[in-house]
This record gives C-alpha cells, sequence and structure tokens, in this order.
C-alpha cells in the first residue's frame, strides 16, 4: 500500500524538480557512469558542492562507480551549488528510486533526515556529518579526522624550528576543529615544547575554494613565527600553499596529496577515503545491514584515513617529508600505535 503511494508521490516530485534538472543538467550538473545492466540496481551520489578540483568529492564519485560495476547496475552523480540545488537534487534523486542515495558533506545534515522521515522506503546514506534520532532508513558514516592529523601534528612537533605550529581552517565549526585539534596534539606529542597557535579562519562568502583570501589569512598566519601550518582548506589550499612558497614556512594538505602544489614547501597531507566508506557501507546496505549494524566511524584501523606518506605511491608523492627516513619511521610506529588503540586521539566534538 505504502509503495503504491510512494510511487505516486515520487513521480509528483519528479515533476517538481524537473525544471531544476534543467537548468542544473545543461551545466554538466548530473553525470551517469558505471552502467552495465539497465536491469541491476541504480545508485546515485550527490556532492555538497560542484567536484572541480575538490578530492574530497571526487572520491565520492569514485566509489559509487564502483559499487555500480561491481553490482552489474548503474551509478548517477549530482553536483549541487547551494543549498536550494541540494535540495532539488535530493527530489530528483527521490524520484528515481535508486537502492541507494549517497549524500557527502555536513551541509545534507538537517535535510537527510527531513528526506529519510518522508521517504522510509528509500535507502540514504550520509557521509562526513551525523544528525541525531536519524530514522532507520538513514545510514551515517563519519571520520575520526584528528587520527591522521595527529600524525601531521607529529611530523611537525619533531621538523619545526621555530618551536610553532598551527592550522589555517576554512570555517570555525567543530567537524575542522577535528584536524586543528589532532595537529596540535600531535605536535605536542612529538615534542611537549612546542607552542601551538590557535587556528586562523580563512571564512568569506566560499572559504573551501577562494584561492585569494585563503592566502591573505595564511600570510597573516605566519606572523604568529609558525613554521608548520596545517591547510585545512580543500579546494582554498593552494593559496595558503603559495603564501607557504612566498613566506617560507612548511604546510600540511587535506583529502589527497597536495604536495605536489608547492614541491619543497608542503610536507605531507591526510588522505580520506571516501570511496572505501561508499563502497563499505552501500556493500552492507545491500547485504541487509541495518543502521545499527553498519560501520559507522572511519579511520587509520578502517583504512577511511591515512596520510600520503604511509599510502601506495609515497615514494613519487613529492612530499617533504620523504626526505626524513627518521620521521617517517617514528611516524609509522605511532600510526600502528594509534591501531592497536594503545594512543587514543581526542576527539574535540565530544
Amino acid at each position: 500500500m505504502f509503495f503504491t503511494k510512494r510511487r505516486a508521490t515520487a513521480a509528483l516530485v519528479a515533476g517538481a524538480a524537473a525544471g531544476a534538472l534543467l537548468l542544473s543538467g545543461c551545466s554538466g550538473n548530473a553525470t551517469d557512469s558505471g552502467s552495465t545492466s539497465a536491469d541491476g540496481p541504480s545508485f546515485v551520489y550527490i556532492t555538497s558542492d560542484p567536484i572541480g578540483q575538490n578530492e574530497f568529492l571526487k572520491s565520492g564519485k569514485t566509489g559509487i562507480e564502483k559499487v555500480a560495476k561491481d553490482n552489474d547496475g548503474t551509478a548517477k552523480t549530482f553536483e549541487s551549488k547551494d543549498e536550494a540545488n541540494r535540495r532539488s537534487n535530493l527530489e530528483s534523486a527521490v524520484a528515481q528510486q535508486p537502492k541507494v542515495i549517497v549524500m557527502l558533506g555536513f551541509q545534507f545534515g538537517d535535510m537527510a533526515k527531513e528526506f529519510a522521515t518522508q521517504y522510509p522506503d528509500q535507502k540514504f546514506l550520509l557521509i562526513d556529518t551525523t544528525v541525531e534520532n536519524a530514522p532507520k532508513n538513514l545510514y551515517q558514516a563519519t571520520f575520526r579526522e584528528q587520527e591522521p592529523s595527529y600524525l601531521l601534528g607529529y611530523e611537525a612537533g619533531l621538523l619545526t624550528k621555530t618551536n610553532t605550529v598551527g592550522s589555517v581552517l576554512s570555517l570555525d565549526i567543530p567537524l575542522l576543529k577535528k584536524y586543528s585539534g589532532g595537529f596540535d596534539e600531535g605536535a605536542k606529542a612529538a615534542k611537549p615544547s612546542v607552542k601551538t597557535v590557535a587556528p586562523q579562519i580563512i571564512g568569506g562568502d566560499n572559504p573551501f575554494a577562494d584561492t585569494a583570501r585563503a592566502k591573505e589569512q595564511a600570510i597573516a598566519f605566519a606572523g604568529t613565527g609558525a613554521d608548520q601550518v596545517f591547510a585545512v582548506g580543500a579546494a582554498a589550499n593552494g593559496g595558503i600553499f603559495d603564501a607557504a612558497k612566498e613566506k617560507n614556512f612548511f604546510a600540511y594538505g587535506v583529502d589527497a596529496n597536495q604536495c605536489q602544489m608547492a614541491p619543497g614547501n608542503v610536507v605531507d597531507g591526510t588522505v580520506k577515503a571516501v570511496d572505501k566508506v561508499v563502497e563499505t557501507v552501500v556493500g552492507e546496505i545491500i547485504d541487509g545491514k541495518s543502521t545499527a549494524d553498519a560501520t559507522s566511524s572511519f579511520g587509520l584501523k578502517e583504512q577511511g584515513m591515512s596520510i600520503v606518506s604511509l599510502s601506495d605511491g609515497a615514494k613519487d608523492s613529492g612530499c617533504v617529508v620523504m626526505e626524513h627516513a627518521d620521521v617517517l619511521k617514528k611516524v609509522t610506529e605511532v600510526r600502528d600505535q594509534i591501531v592497536a588503540g594503545t594512543i587514543k586521539v581526542t576527539d574535540p566534538t565530544k
């Protein structure tokens, strides 16, 4: 009975969303990929922002395409650009009744809960944030960003010459403080006398991609004396790396290998394997696991996060830390201790 009602509702939603699709589809907002069988399951991936050069968002697309291929199905990606677009993309996705709808980004929090409540037969996966009292059809997966950040901080503590380290963040929000908090904690663990400076915030209208503003803020931050700076600005990191070259300090990247963006100035970086999360949790949904039993937290142990210097291809990464075998040896030992549970990195959001 509900299924019939839902199909009728979905049809109405499809009609309401058609205009938005015509507008956004022309700019490449929706893309089909991974199609192997029209009769197989379908999957939809929705980003919080345009993918562009954002490796974090690219990784999710890679994951959904792999899921579709492994299940002889089809995958569609919707790229969002603002709040209204995220909503219209979700409406369009629901209308297609895919096996799973994957949303990536903290911006989907409230909206994910709203849609999951409205469409209880549809399976949703929300990545990179959580909402309280989520319905049973809303799967949630977050990262323990503080763990790889701790490793980078450990490197910074061993490499600093000014005895001062710190972070530049896109926004002053709990999620990004997991990066700066872990970085500071790792630096202190490596060298207790290290001074950690409060994070500099990029802010502005486009904090995740405004390279010019990021450079300005990073140059100002360099005035604190920090010679090891964690750049947590997503696509805006290019500006921070430009500042590192100009003011002669060392930086650390996020989400993927960014060392080659500023050779000689980028020490290392975190790696956020969104594709691994998508493959793992969507696979568990297909296998019938409930939200209570599915994997919901990804860190070093689950291989959902790592750092460039300890990942495949590290030798060709261009990261400065590769020139410091003694530092790499110690960081590898610390990584193993975190995986074993011997070292527990503080989660500043708890």
